[in-house]
């Protein structure tokens, strides 16, 4: 007998047990699903792998196309406070009973004939296909979880696959080297179809990739290039230029490299998915994305950066420095055990005063207490302190009140911990001094 729920929370409780392994690399079981499913897409698509820069890549696609006046699937992970996030139709979470629907249709295919067992992220891949399928759409976008090569968002064929930056991340599931970690992300390349490559040094294990499959590889630098000043930017490639461009509305240095790829794919795609330089121009002004260097003005001020491995730390603090002046800087920090701890807490060390580390809601997780020591052994700054919380919003509430208004607070480290602190809407913090 099919099992059945009527509710979002029921089904993500029951897939989380379904599989032994929370992360099983393999397209196997997910494909058998899919094609008892027949999963397919009557619209182009493209895939978004990478180390970082994936979540904004998918966001300026996604605003982009929906300025040209395509109807548009964007489906990405992890989600920051509601699973529904994982999927925005025309720019806006799905609702939870549409989810429901797929969900159980997953569960029809998964039991017919012989029981195929699935990850909680390969069951709600599958869900979320599904609800994509039958929603209407002119254009879909797809996030890559992990990896590329053997994660369950590779089993659709992309028209056009996006490859950002790629550093050290997930060693223990995909190599202890760019160049392994490369060659997974490179297997979502299809033969004879475009791949940009928007990392300035690609691995060349990738490069190599490319000319195996046989794909049509844009390359940053070669393929297309981007100039600029501090008031605007341009672009140009392969038979298309676009100039006196605004910055993208999100910020953070890193932005310019994850845009510049987003127009050389619909650029690779201009027959199928045709964009005005105007719908260029509006979605690249009006794009949004929690999370990503996101500045919350206030007193003080806070920052909201999802940043978790070396790399998108090191630009988390670039950015925090370009910042200007602040007297003291308060910082809200959980991340996951697994995670290369000693190069990002070095990178941010010499601009965060004042650490409170936080215990986040997951077995995955490090303890706040565990973050503290870790810290220590490694702080050489005298005027530095740390203290341990258990869980984020207690963090930021003892940061809040030990901040002065003109100090900043940055909250990083993981999607748990920015999503601790979006639990209930988006904080405005006011300094005690201006409180009525």
């Amino acid at each position: 007998m099919t099992t059945s729920f009527s509710t979002l929370p029921e089904w993500l409780a029951y897939c989380e047990q379904l599989h032994p392994k929370n992360i099983d690399m393999g397209l196997e079981r997910v494909r058998t699903v899919a094609e008892r499913m027949q999963l397919r897409f009557d619209c182009p698509v493209i895939t978004v792998a990478g180390t970082n820069g994936k979540g904004s890549t998918c966001a300026m696609l996604e605003s982009i196309l929906r300025q040209a006046g395509y109807k548009t699937g964007v489906y990405t992970s992890p989600h920051l406070v509601h699973f529904e996030e994982r999927l925005r139709l025309n720019g806006e979470p799905v609702a939870a009973d549409v989810l429901v629907a797929g969900f159980a249709a997953v569960e029809r295919a998964r039991t017919q004939g012989e029981e195929v067992s699935l990850t909680y992220f390969e069951f709600s891949t599958l869900a979320i296909f599904d609800v994509m399928r039958q929603s209407g759409l002119d254009a879909i976008v797809l996030e890559v979880g992990l990896g590329g090569r053997l994660d369950a968002v590779n089993i659709i064929d992309t028209d056009c696959a996006i490859i950002t930056s790629i550093d050290l991340d997930h060693m223990e599931l995909l190599g202890n080297d760019r160049e392994a970690i490369g060659y997974e992300k490179a297997g979502i390349m299809r033969t004879d179809r475009p791949v940009v490559v928007s990392d300035p040094v690609p691995p060349q294990s990738v490069l190599d990739r490319a000319l195996e499959v046989g794909a049509d590889l844009w390359r940053v630098g070669h393929d297309f290039n981007v100039t600029g000043d501090k008031q605007q930017w341009a672009w140009a490639g392969r038979g298309r230029r676009y100039s006196g461009l605004a910055y993208p509305a999100l910020r953070g240095a890193n932005q310019l490299v994850n845009a510049a790829g987003v127009l050389a794919a619909l650029t690779a795609l201009r027959e199928k998915l045709p964009v005005t330089a105007q719908a260029v121009r509006n979605g690249l002004a009006f794009v949004e994305l929690t999370g990503r260097f996101q500045i919350i003005p206030g007193q003080p001020t806070l920052v909201l950066d999802v940043a978790h491995n070396p790399h998108s730390v090191s630009a988390l603090a670039a950015n925090l420095d370009a910042m200007g002046f602040f007297p003291t800087t308060h910082a809200v920090f959980g991340a996951m055990a697994d995670k290369d701890l000693a190069p990002m807490l070095a990178k941010v060390g010499p601009i965060l005063d004042r650490w409170y580390f936080t215990d986040l809601p997951t077995a995955r997780a490090a303890t706040g207490a565990a973050l503290k020591t870790a810290w220590e052994a490694q702080n050489t700054r005298k005027d530095a302190s740390a203290q341990a919380f258990a869980s984020p919003t207690l963090a930021l509430e003892a940061a809040i009140a030990a901040a002065d208004p003109a100090d900043r607070i940055v909250v990083f480290g993981s999607f748990y911990t920015v999503g601790g602190i979006l639990q209930a809407g988006l904080p405005r913090l006011q300094a005690a001094h201006l409180a009525p």
